[in-house]
């Protein structure tokens, strides 16, 4: 793993976010769509925005808001709002990416209270490093897995060298490919994750990644982390990969 420079974190911006999963009683600032500010680009019912609370110095960050439904996610989207959102959520990276101010650029999603995430409204986060290269901290490993289907160009496996373990979703496209496809991989996933996991779990998160002409996202089941990958960063994988292939293969 390559070494570069810590992120300073904001701790007294951070304190001021809200929390919506540990605190119901708060309302939701995504739903107040009256009250948004900074908006830099809108498709009906998704928007992007600055994000009101950068906690992370020397970057640009912003928030998707990908929906009006606040109780929604994007394991039940409809297919023509999965589409426009993926699509919305994909060009924006691409279009940030090309602005040569900023170093690397991140497009991710949390779900769920053990996502790292403090709002439960559907949103995902894109954020521009202006002295950060996360490519460098990327293996091609990362990506290798049994094959779940490939189609319209497009892969969907499951991870046999996880980075954090023990069980990781990826969907591998070749440069802006088949969205639709990628999206309908993506979406599977998560609604596997949630709903036909072997382990009960009600979190996720999805990672975006450009890697070697790729688009890739890497969709994370989330419970405890394991403290062998906190302590000592030891990976670990689990023995059961053939059969969760067959067992989501049937919701193809």
């Amino acid at each position: 793993m390559a070494t570069q420079p810590h992120i300073v974190f904001e701790t007294s911006i951070g304190r001021q976010k809200p929390q919506t999963y540990t605190k119901k009683e708060i309302s939701c600032p995504f739903c107040d769509r009256e009250q948004l500010v900074d908006i830099i680009a809108e498709d009906d019912n998704i928007i992007l925005l600055k994000n009101k609370f950068p906690v992370l110095n020397d970057t640009l960050q912003t928030v998707i808001i990908e929906t009006d439904k606040c109780d929604s996610d994007l394991s039940m989207y409809p297919k023509e709002h999965l589409y426009r959102f993926i699509e919305f959520a994909l060009n924006n990276w691409f279009d940030f990416m090309k602005r040569p101010e900023y170093k690397s650029v991140i497009l991710y999603r949390n779900f769920g209270p053990l996502s790292g995430g403090t709002i439960a409204h559907p949103h995902s986060q894109i954020i521009c490093f202006e002295n950060y290269d996360y490519v460098e901290n990327i293996h091609p490993n990362d990506f290798v897995g049994l094959t779940i289907q490939a189609k319209n160009g497009v892969e969907f496996n499951i991870s046999t060298k996880p980075k954090v373990g023990f069980t990781e979703f990826n969907v591998i496209m070749e440069g802006i490919g088949d969205i639709k496809q990628f999206a309908d991989y993506t979406q599977l996933a998560t609604h596997f994750i949630l709903n036909n996991f072997p382990y009960k779990c009600n979190s996720y998160n999805i990672f975006f990644y450009y890697f070697e002409g790729k688009v890739i996202a890497k969709i994370v089941p989330r419970f405890v982390t394991t403290p062998l990958f906190i302590g000592y960063y030891i990976q670990q994988v689990s023995n059961n990969l053939e059969e969760l292939v067959l067992t989501i293969s049937k919701y193809l």
